[in-house]
């Protein structure tokens, strides 16, 4: 692992031991058939996530999981009859300067014509959230690549979360919220009307991403906070070794809890929530027979 200069820029392989793009691109449909790109395409399919006509804004971070997005549609634009379109938007929220060179290199080198945008965040979480300032920092990315995306004339932001990501946050809402809520591959914008997200990597393995990202010989940013750095414990890796340590007697859980979002039981559960209200099971309990 590799740290450049403390800008939060820690990278999965060095700089310098890249594979040919042609290489890249070929492993995403071959070496990486069923892990990686099978998973993208199930994903669309299963969830509807791609219509023709659409006009899709997808969100490169730097990070591994949004350039293997990247890479996966324009595999997809290639291999696809559909109509539909691409656009690739950075957002920089005040990256230290060695990290926006590094975007900008991979997305060169990857063959990513992507648009960077800056919003300055890192300045404004800085000060209005100092002592947590992941939450809100997240809450203002997704609005500026919103915003992005309509202007761009989209009607779609697709995001680059993962299977991981996703029963991750369904345990950081059980253990840290005392709710049962989980990612959804795709929801509508309740703020920027005619915007729809879309998770098309909700199928996939982190590990599988990591194997991809390795074999690429491409160094990708973690996340490039330049404002949390040594202020905050991240619950997320927490949850994310506590799922690790339970695997180790049980090598499905992941998968069972993922599985848990598909299989709520409604008439097994205290209380629930829906459209804004919430519900007990008290309300119906007299009419059951």
């Amino acid at each position: 692992m590799s740290n450049l200069g403390g800008s939060g820029c820690e990278l999965l392989v060095p700089v310098g031991e890249r594979k040919p793009l042609n290489e890249i691109e070929r492993s995403i449909v071959k070496t990486y058939s069923k892990p990686i790109w099978s998973k993208f395409v199930k994903a669309l399919k299963d969830f509807e996530l791609i219509e023709e006509g659409d006009k899709i804004a997808i969100a490169i971070s730097g990070g591994k999981d949004s350039m293997l997005m990247a890479k996966l549609f324009q595999q997809l634009k290639m291999h696809r009859k559909f109509n539909f379109e691409l656009e690739f938007i950075a957002m920089d929220p005040g990256f230290h300067e060695s990290n926006r060179e590094l975007l900008k290199s991979n997305c060169e080198y990857l063959n990513i014509p992507v648009k960077i945008f800056e919003s300055g965040i890192f300045d404004v979480v800085g000060e209005i959230a100092k002592d947590y300032p992941c939450y809100m920092c997240a809450r203002m990315r997704r609005g500026f690549l919103y915003s992005k995306a309509l202007e761009l004339g989209c009607n779609k932001l697709a995001l680059g979360h993962h299977f991981d990501d996703v029963i991750e946050t369904t345990m950081l809402n059980v253990l840290y919220s005392g709710s049962f809520k989980t990612m959804k591959p795709k929801l509508k914008s309740k703020n920027f009307e005619g915007l729809e997200l879309i998770r098309p990597m909700f199928y996939i393995h982190e590990d599988d991403v990591k194997r991809y990202t390795i074999n690429s010989g491409i160094g990708f940013m973690n996340c490039g906070c330049i404002v949390a750095a040594g202020k905050t414990s991240s619950k997320r890796s927490e949850i994310k070794t506590m799922i690790k340590d339970m695997k180790k007697n049980f090598s499905d859980v992941d998968k069972c809890i993922f599985q848990a979002a598909n299989n709520v039981n409604l008439d097994s559960i205290l209380g629930w929530e829906q459209g804004g209200k919430k519900y007990s099971f008290l309300d119906t309990y007299d009419d059951e027979n």
